[in-house]
């Protein structure tokens, strides 16, 4: 599925580049939680950005948006870390600990902003100032969709030699729901198509993936179907995220050129 950060750093590219007004990006986010806190990770980030830190009652979802102001940011990225693979996180070891528990981050040029479910229906979001921008792990859009088709090809087939589906009766419908349930994210006017078809298609590919995971280990009729199973998903979970991260740089990218602008 999509992701709050996913979220957050379309519209939030879309409003610093007056693509969208600063409500649309507060609605957007509502989708994701009620109420949205804002707090640095330092007095030192605090200070530069006009925001509370750690310890003091949080600022509210605006605050972020006028920290990305005073911090000069223009665009932002995705990032989807998993043990093994934080690259795009930068030097950080409080950042990149803190993204890859929660599984996601953005980067704003110089900021790094990771979101914390605290309570049932709040969202906390975390700012750290890196210092400098981390270096992109940037995917060609093409490239990414490319290995994610691949990637599900190979996979269905030995899904469906491993008998996934036989072991969850009306399994095709529960995938339809889930897909539908998934997909209920707004975007801003002016997202390319193309990323669109890509976080659909990574969409579909990932609701696969939790149908095979829920049916571990009973699905598995011996310990290497069980083997083959996980080395016919590692690689569809690798190129989710990968494309995932690619159709959301493409979508800030057109969100943030003037000459596209409608």
């Amino acid at each position: 599925m999509s992701s709050p950060s996913a979220t957050f750093v379309v519209w939030s590219s879309a409003w610093l580049n007056g693509f969208a007004a600063a409500d649309d990006v507060l609605d957007a986010l509502q989708q994701w939680a009620e109420l949205h806190e804002v707090v640095a990770a330092d007095v030192g980030t605090a200070a530069t950005l006009d925001i509370p830190v750690r310890e003091e009652q949080p600022g509210q979802a605006a605050a972020l948006l006028a920290a990305l102001r005073r911090a000069g940011a223009s665009g932002g990225r995705l990032v989807l870390p998993v043990p093994g693979d934080v690259r795009g996180l930068g030097q950080s070891g409080e950042f990149a600990a803190e993204a890859l528990h929660a599984g996601e981050a953005v980067v704003h040029g110089s900021l790094g902003i990771v979101p914390d479910a605290v309570a049932d229906g709040v969202l906390r979001w975390t700012v750290f100032d890196l210092g400098q921008p981390p270096v992109a792990n940037h995917v060609p859009l093409g490239e990414a969709e490319h290995e994610l088709t691949g990637a599900m090809r190979v996979a269905a087939g030995l899904l469906t030699e491993l008998g996934v589906a036989k072991q969850r009766a009306g399994v095709r419908e529960e995938l339809r729901e889930r897909v539908a349930a998934q997909t209920r994210v707004s975007w801003p006017e002016g997202m390319p198509q193309r990323a669109l078809r890509v976080l659909q298609r990574a969409t579909e590919v990932s609701a696969i993936l939790d149908l095979a995971n829920e049916d571990e280990p009973g699905g598995a009729l011996s310990a290497s179907a069980a083997m083959r199973r996980a080395e016919a998903l590692r690689p569809l979970f690798d190129a989710v995220r990968v494309a995932r991260c690619a159709a959301i740089d493409e979508a800030v990218r057109a969100l943030s050129t003037p000459a596209e602008r409608h």
